[in-house]
């Protein structure tokens, strides 16, 4: 089987390259902005959408114009690629998996890519690699790259470069040395809590910045804009952004590889995430209530990162040999794993649970693993798939009967 896969790492490019790459990006940026700029007015005058073959001649008029001749200083396919990405970004609107197309701002994402194979070379012995148009650009090499490289994107955050390269390579098919199923329930206090008693503690990345960054954001308020103490306030508070997200990707990345290497099946929660965090501030007409508890919910909501475990437990499990089952999260706490009772008296608070008709008592994050590892064998069931056995710590008496029932 084919596997793709992805490795990044931090660029130490020379005076000139930096200069450089700032000036590609901002080449592959003015061409996304114009390019979105004559979609809307060419949609405002009643005309079909421009594809991505008609909008290159609109791009090569451009390079050769007398008013844009510096885009001749950097090479025309990211910026053809910054044209596809813009076709992708309209073709996720119109199947609404997206919203519209936003213009590119200066200093948010700064990025281009290179999409061909034969344009880049990588020398891994001597930590280097060859992008057009920037020479031979060294690398932190800290691990090997696998796989015949298929693509390079080169992108800048908080002062620093990075290149992100994409393989192909042959694996054999995978088989996970586990044979076991494991149930998650994804909360707040605890960020996920397994059907097998053991749980990971929420890190709140953002919660423990919060306070610096507020102090950080009224220091910037106080100078001048696009003064240069103004601008060092700023970059202090994009480090203070990127040390949250740092620290979140790297806590995902080990709680997804230890489970992913332990169990061979994983059921989670169908969480809809933006549902779950929309705002209760309502409209004038009808303000909503509880607008600041339930703003304090949202933050500490985006703040554990739900969706990114989604997709790196997917990938994760595939490359192991495992499977991920996503099951319904309607009342995961409120039924009674032992009598099957649904209430929502059953939860009495946000760690116990109590259920009203049999008396069973059990932390509220445990059963809510506990139903989801059943949800998931019953859609095993019904896939007329072989039982996979639960595995992990043996959890209390109470528990193990519940599981059992």
């Amino acid at each position: 089987m084919k596997r793709f896969q992805s490795y990044k790492y931090e660029l130490m490019p020379t005076g000139e390259q930096q200069r450089d790459m700032r000036r590609f990006s901002g080449a592959c940026r003015f061409v996304f902005n114009k390019a979105l700029a004559l979609q809307i007015e060419n949609h405002s005058a009643g005309e079909k959408f421009i594809n991505y073959v008609a909008m290159t001649k609109h791009l090569t008029a451009w390079r050769n114009s007398n008013e844009t001749p510096w885009l001749k200083d950097s090479p025309a396919s990211p910026m053809q690629q910054a044209l596809k990405d813009l076709e992708r970004a309209y073709k996720n609107f119109f199947a609404k998996r997206a919203d519209f197309p936003r213009f590119k701002k200066k200093g948010q994402s700064d990025s281009f890519r290179y999409p061909a194979p034969k344009q880049v070379k990588l020398d891994q012995n001597n930590s280097r690699i060859f992008l057009p148009k920037l020479g031979w650009v060294r690398y932190c090499n800290s691990r090997e790259v696998l796989g015949q490289v298929k693509n390079a994107s080169v992108s800048g955050k908080q002062g620093k470069w990075y290149v992100s390269i994409q393989t192909e390579r042959e694996v054999e098919a995978p088989i996970h040395p586990s044979t076991t199923i494991v149930g998650i329930d994804m909360g707040i206090a605890r960020f996920a809590t397994l059907s097998d008693g053991t749980y990971f503690a929420s890190l709140n990345s953002f919660k423990r910045q919060e306070k610096t960054l507020v102090k950080a954001s009224r220091a910037m308020s106080r100078k001048k804009k696009f003064s240069n103490n103004w601008k060092k306030a700023k970059a202090n508070i994009q480090k203070i952004h990127a040390r949250i997200g740092n620290a979140r990707r790297d806590y995902l990345h080990k709680a997804t590889t230890t489970i992913s290497q332990n169990h061979a099946m994983v059921c989670i929660e169908d969480l809809q995430v933006r549902n779950m965090s929309k705002s209760a501030s309502g409209t004038t007409e009808k303000p909503g209530k509880n607008v600041k508890a339930k703003s304090g919910l949202n933050k500490a909501i985006l703040d554990q990162g739900w969706l990114e475990f989604r997709r790196q437990m997917d990938y994760k499990l595939a490359w192991n040999g495992g499977q991920l089952v996503a099951v319904p999260p309607q009342n995961t706490s409120r039924t009674c794993p032992c009598c099957g009772h649904v209430a929502e008296e059953n939860r009495r608070s946000q760690e116990r649970f109590k259920c009203v008709e049999c008396g069973f008592e059990e932390n509220a994050d445990l059963v809510g693993a506990i139903n989801v590892l059943r949800a998931g064998h019953a859609r095993l069931a019904c896939a007329d798939t072989s039982p996979v056995r639960a595995s992990g710590q043996e959890p209390t008496e109470a528990t193990q009967a519940a599981i059992a029932a």
